[in-house]
Protein backbone atom coordinates (compact mmCIF):
# COMPACT_ATOMS: atom_id res chain seq x y z
CA UNK A 1 0.00 0.00 0.00
CA UNK A 2 1.12 3.47 -0.97
CA UNK A 3 1.73 6.15 1.50
CA UNK A 4 -0.91 8.76 1.93
CA UNK A 5 -0.22 12.19 0.96
CA UNK A 6 -1.68 15.76 1.52
CA UNK A 7 -0.80 17.71 -1.15
CA UNK A 8 -1.62 21.35 -1.86
CA UNK A 9 -0.93 22.02 -5.77
CA UNK A 10 -0.14 26.07 -7.06
CA UNK A 11 0.58 28.16 -9.83
CA UNK A 12 1.74 31.02 -9.68
CA UNK A 13 0.45 33.72 -12.21
CA UNK A 14 2.56 33.62 -15.40
CA UNK A 15 2.32 34.07 -19.14
CA UNK A 16 2.59 30.30 -19.51
CA UNK A 17 0.83 28.60 -16.52
CA UNK A 18 -2.05 27.45 -18.36
CA UNK A 19 0.14 25.09 -20.16
CA UNK A 20 2.21 24.04 -17.09
CA UNK A 21 -1.42 23.31 -15.20
CA UNK A 22 -3.19 21.25 -18.20
CA UNK A 23 0.07 18.99 -18.08
CA UNK A 24 -0.27 19.19 -13.89
CA UNK A 25 -3.43 17.80 -13.13
CA UNK A 26 -3.56 16.64 -9.64
CA UNK A 27 -3.87 13.38 -9.43
CA UNK A 28 -0.97 12.66 -11.71
CA UNK A 29 1.53 14.30 -9.27
CA UNK A 30 -0.36 12.69 -6.35
CA UNK A 31 0.46 9.70 -8.10
CA UNK A 32 3.87 10.40 -9.02
CA UNK A 33 4.99 11.65 -5.44
CA UNK A 34 2.72 8.92 -3.63
CA UNK A 35 5.39 6.12 -5.53
CA UNK A 36 8.31 8.07 -3.83
CA UNK A 37 7.29 8.48 -0.43
CA UNK A 38 8.78 6.12 1.89
CA UNK A 39 6.13 7.15 4.68
CA UNK A 40 3.10 9.34 4.43
CA UNK A 41 3.83 13.18 3.61
CA UNK A 42 2.33 16.74 4.04
CA UNK A 43 3.92 18.47 0.50
CA UNK A 44 3.23 21.12 -1.11
CA UNK A 45 4.36 21.61 -4.97
CA UNK A 46 4.16 25.14 -6.38
CA UNK A 47 5.05 25.79 -9.99
CA UNK A 48 6.85 29.16 -10.13
CA UNK A 49 8.31 31.51 -13.09
CA UNK A 50 11.56 32.50 -13.67
CA UNK A 51 11.52 35.68 -11.51
CA UNK A 52 10.42 33.53 -8.37
CA UNK A 53 12.43 30.60 -9.30
CA UNK A 54 15.43 33.18 -9.28
CA UNK A 55 14.37 34.96 -6.45
CA UNK A 56 14.02 31.66 -4.05
CA UNK A 57 17.69 30.16 -5.52
CA UNK A 58 19.56 33.03 -4.68
CA UNK A 59 18.03 33.60 -0.90
CA UNK A 60 18.13 29.83 -0.20
CA UNK A 61 21.17 28.52 -1.79
CA UNK A 62 22.93 31.81 -2.74
CA UNK A 63 23.06 31.00 -6.42
CA UNK A 64 21.77 33.63 -8.78
CA UNK A 65 19.43 31.81 -11.42
CA UNK A 66 16.36 30.02 -11.88
CA UNK A 67 16.54 26.14 -11.25
CA UNK A 68 14.64 23.43 -12.36
CA UNK A 69 13.30 22.34 -8.91
CA UNK A 70 13.99 23.35 -5.37
CA UNK A 71 13.10 21.24 -2.64
CA UNK A 72 12.48 22.38 0.83
CA UNK A 73 12.01 19.83 3.92
CA UNK A 74 10.76 20.55 6.87
CA UNK A 75 10.52 17.31 8.41
CA UNK A 76 11.35 13.71 7.63
CA UNK A 77 9.61 11.45 10.61
CA UNK A 78 6.98 10.64 11.53
CA UNK A 79 5.60 12.21 7.68
CA UNK A 80 7.86 13.91 5.22
CA UNK A 81 6.80 17.63 4.95
CA UNK A 82 7.77 19.61 2.45
CA UNK A 83 7.82 22.60 -0.41
CA UNK A 84 8.72 21.44 -3.96
CA UNK A 85 9.01 24.62 -5.88
CA UNK A 86 9.62 23.86 -9.66
CA UNK A 87 10.41 26.70 -12.11
CA UNK A 88 8.14 26.17 -15.36
CA UNK A 89 10.19 27.90 -17.84
CA UNK A 90 13.32 26.41 -17.05
CA UNK A 91 11.64 22.75 -16.65
CA UNK A 92 10.00 23.47 -20.10
CA UNK A 93 13.44 24.71 -22.00
CA UNK A 94 15.09 21.51 -20.22
CA UNK A 95 12.63 19.40 -21.83
CA UNK A 96 12.60 20.72 -25.18
CA UNK A 97 16.87 20.60 -25.03
CA UNK A 98 16.64 17.16 -23.84
CA UNK A 99 13.80 16.13 -26.18
CA UNK A 100 11.95 15.34 -23.39
CA UNK A 101 8.00 14.92 -23.51
CA UNK A 102 7.43 17.67 -20.49
CA UNK A 103 4.85 15.78 -18.57
CA UNK A 104 7.92 13.11 -18.33
CA UNK A 105 10.28 15.65 -17.49
CA UNK A 106 7.57 17.11 -14.48
CA UNK A 107 7.64 13.83 -13.23
CA UNK A 108 11.28 13.27 -12.49
CA UNK A 109 11.88 16.56 -11.02
CA UNK A 110 8.88 15.63 -9.09
CA UNK A 111 10.20 12.52 -7.67
CA UNK A 112 13.63 13.97 -7.53
CA UNK A 113 12.44 16.86 -5.30
CA UNK A 114 10.60 14.25 -3.63
CA UNK A 115 13.71 12.12 -2.39
CA UNK A 116 15.36 15.09 -1.48
CA UNK A 117 12.52 15.95 0.81
CA UNK A 118 13.37 12.21 2.44
CA UNK A 119 17.46 12.97 2.70
CA UNK A 120 18.17 11.25 -0.54
CA UNK A 121 21.36 13.90 -2.09
CA UNK A 122 23.27 13.45 -5.03
CA UNK A 123 25.79 16.32 -3.93
CA UNK A 124 27.65 14.69 -1.34
CA UNK A 125 29.62 12.00 -2.98
CA UNK A 126 29.16 9.40 -6.03
CA UNK A 127 27.97 6.48 -4.78
CA UNK A 128 24.84 8.81 -3.01
CA UNK A 129 24.35 10.07 -6.50
CA UNK A 130 24.59 6.56 -8.06
CA UNK A 131 21.69 5.39 -5.64
CA UNK A 132 19.40 8.22 -6.03
CA UNK A 133 19.69 8.37 -9.75
CA UNK A 134 18.97 4.74 -9.69
CA UNK A 135 16.35 4.84 -7.20
CA UNK A 136 14.67 7.84 -9.56
CA UNK A 137 14.93 5.22 -12.52
CA UNK A 138 13.36 2.71 -10.45
CA UNK A 139 10.24 4.71 -9.78
CA UNK A 140 9.74 6.32 -12.95
CA UNK A 141 9.89 2.94 -14.34
CA UNK A 142 7.24 1.98 -12.55
CA UNK A 143 5.05 4.79 -13.26
CA UNK A 144 5.60 3.91 -16.92
CA UNK A 145 8.66 6.72 -17.87
CA UNK A 146 11.62 6.13 -19.66
CA UNK A 147 14.86 6.08 -17.82
CA UNK A 148 15.47 9.95 -17.67
CA UNK A 149 18.89 9.69 -17.40
CA UNK A 150 19.50 8.44 -21.49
Amino acid sequence: MLPSLTLSLQFARFDAASLHRATLPRAQVTRWIRHALECDGEITVRIVDADEGQSLNREYRQKDYATNVLTFDYAQEPMVCADLVLCAPVVEREAREQDKDLRAHYAHLIVHGTLHAQGWDHETSEEEAEAMEAQEIAILAGLGFDNPYR
